[in-house]
């Protein structure tokens, strides 16, 4: 169950990378006349303390040459997390807060999974937190960056400098303006995750439902 909600957390977001276009930022590591844009493009992405959307997602198992399809909705928050809700192809919820994961399921049934003890599962969550709350100070600590683009349309690739994070996520791209588009990540093991977020919403805060869902059964 562990190994499956992590899978589900590294949003975010991997495609296999055959697609030329997608891999092409690879050609342009951070240099010092790029990284003030591209600390521009993370500053712009701070700037919104919660940000809702609506995500699709797809999984690539390449082991079985298939893919696994769902959509729902998404909250970014800076301040506690963030929360996928699944609505196909099957309803579920998941919180990841700080150092927690929370699934809840049709019925009521919450299932509380600690970060304590698990270092890959809190180097995934210092990455999330990362890149939606646009800490580039973070992202530059721990990965190898590369970028390209302007501050209004960029793409940006993170190849993790952590073993234990490399041992998992083999590179992350990102595409977007003034917030997050499409995540692709590649595993080491062959397998991809891809995800698309759109209609994003902005808000100073959450309501008093959406803060709930960060609380501990």
């Amino acid at each position: 169950m562990k190994k499956a909600v992590l899978l589900f957390c590294v949003f975010i977001f991997y495609s296999q990378f055959a697609y030329s276009q997608d891999e092409a930022v690879l050609n342009y590591p951070l240099t010092a006349q790029t990284a003030e844009t591209f600390r521009a493009v993370c500053a712009r992405i701070a700037q919104h303390p919660v940000i809702k959307g609506n995500f699709e997602q797809e999984k690539i198992i390449s082991r079985l040459n298939r893919s696994l399809k769902s959509s729902g909705n998404f909250i970014i928050t800076s301040g506690l997390g963030m929360v996928w809700e699944t609505i196909n192809p099957f309803a579920s919820t998941l919180v990841l807060g700080k150092d927690f994961l929370i699934q809840s399921r049709p019925g009521g049934q919450r299932t509380v999974l600690s970060a304590q003890g698990n270092e890959t599962f809190l180097g995934m969550a210092q990455v999330i937190s990362g890149v939606f709350s646009g800490n580039a100070r973070a992202l530059e600590n721990n990965f190898e960056i590369f970028f390209s683009g302007s501050a209004s349309s960029w793409e940006m690739a993170l190849i993790p400098l952590d073993k234990t994070l490399n041992a998992f996520a083999q590179r992350i791209i990102m595409k977007g303006d003034n917030v997050i588009k499409a995540i692709w990540i590649s595993e080491q093991n062959g397998d991809s995750i891809k995800y698309i977020l759109t209609n994003h919403i902005f808000q100073a805060a959450l309501n008093a439902n959406e803060t709930a869902l960060f609380s501990l059964p």
